[in-house]
């Protein structure tokens, strides 16, 4: 397990009314922050993570000793200028980094709550995250960013709040999980769930983890993050440290050796029962359908200003979905920009180092908050 010892977070003592009708109250919210918060408190970004990711960001996670999922993005003179910006990252409920989430210890029972955990959803996760404000004492943010689930969760965010955030940057996402996606989702869950040490569950009681099913979700999943170009570039058919075929089912293929120790790794970091409940938190997300098949609702009491990214060779969040986003805000009137970053890194290109999404970024940032300050 984790050393979570040393990890921020405040505890949400106030009741929490979630999606599926249970109430949760003085749960723990694990955060991170970067940069400083100046006198006005007018330079705060709220910062999502995604599926896999957690409150550290950037720099070295004091946890994994991995380096931060969004480093390329996120620091002194970066994209998210951290000598401009405070920057505020924090672990959804559900997680396992330190917030609430089936991995925590029951106070009853002094084992993991395990599947006792409610199932939730991405309104619950930002309604929770809402708290942080409280806790700063920030009464607006400068901006709200977060791609993939980070993406729906900004949506998510400006919904329930429309005037707590005078920039919106979605990226990469979606206003509703695609029944692709969800099927996706569902492999990932099922193959949890077939292990034999899953335990309905319950495992945490155990010494062993559901581990062959967590990296076959995982290798699942990887793949949907990349571009069939982007794998024909860096693996192609190349053999994995041999001259020919070794006629077994060994890792004959780099691809298959990559995958492989994307699932190892991923063990080492992450909890089988958060997979479960977040994944499913994303296949709920319908903004579409809670306002009645209508999108633009959900923004129209909102003067937020949106830009919305994403990337040539996403086919798991494609730009389709992205353009809708910005068709539904465009029906209200909404102050919009768009664009369509030339990328052949898939859906993980807003984590990597892709020099024109940084620098759409790091520009777009710069000059709104340059006019915010003139206003």
């Amino acid at each position: 397990m984790n050393d979570l010892s040393k990890v921020k977070n405040i505890i949400v003592k106030n009741p929490l009314k979630l999606d599926c009708g249970k109430e949760i109250s003085n749960f723990p919210l694990a955060y991170e922050t970067y940069g400083e918060l100046n006198d006005n408190k007018d330079n705060a970004i709220l910062v999502f993570h995604a599926l896999t990711g957690d409150q550290f960001a950037s720099g070295i996670n004091p946890v994994t000793k991995k380096e931060g999922w969004w480093a390329h993005a996120l620091g002194p003179g970066k994209a998210f200028d951290t000598k401009k910006f405070f920057v505020i990252c924090a672990n959804v409920i559900g997680g396992c980094m330190g917030s609430y989430g089936p991995s925590t210890i029951d106070a009853k029972t002094n084992k993991p709550i395990g599947t006792n955990f409610p199932v939730i959803t991405i309104n619950d996760m930002v309604n929770a995250q809402y708290n942080i404000l409280d806790f700063f004492k920030i009464e607006k943010l400068f901006a709200v960013a977060g791609g993939s689930m980070g993406g729906m969760q900004v949506l998510q965010f400006v919904s329930n709040f429309p005037n707590k955030a005078k920039v919106a940057i979605p990226i990469a996402c979606t206003a509703s999980h695609s029944a692709q996606n969800i099927a996706l989702n569902e492999l990932g869950r099922q193959s949890i769930m077939a292990d034999i040490n899953w335990k309905n569950g319950f495992y945490g009681e155990n010494e062993k983890n559901p581990d062959k099913g967590l990296a076959l979700a995982r290798m699942a999943a990887h793949i949907t993050y990349l571009s069939k170009k982007g794998l024909e570039e860096k693996f192609g058919r190349k053999l994995q440290e041999r001259d020919d075929l070794k006629f077994s089912f060994d890792a004959d293929f780099q691809i298959e050796s990559y995958l492989r120790h994307q699932g190892s790794v991923f063990v080492d970091r992450f909890d089988a029962n958060s997979y479960l409940y977040i994944t499913r938190a994303m296949d709920y997300f319908d903004l579409t359908n809670k306002f009645n098949g209508n999108l633009s609702k959900a923004f129209e009491k909102s003067k937020t200003k949106f830009f919305v990214i994403s990337f040539t060779s996403d086919w798991l969040y494609p730009t389709s979905e992205n353009r809708d986003i910005v068709i539904a805000l465009n029906a209200i009137g909404a102050d919009v920009g768009f664009i369509e970053i030339e990328s052949e890194k898939g859906h993980d290109s807003f984590l990597l180092n892709t020099p024109d999404f940084l620098d759409t970024i790091k520009n777009y940032l710069k000059s709104t908050y340059i006019n915010e300050k003139r206003i």
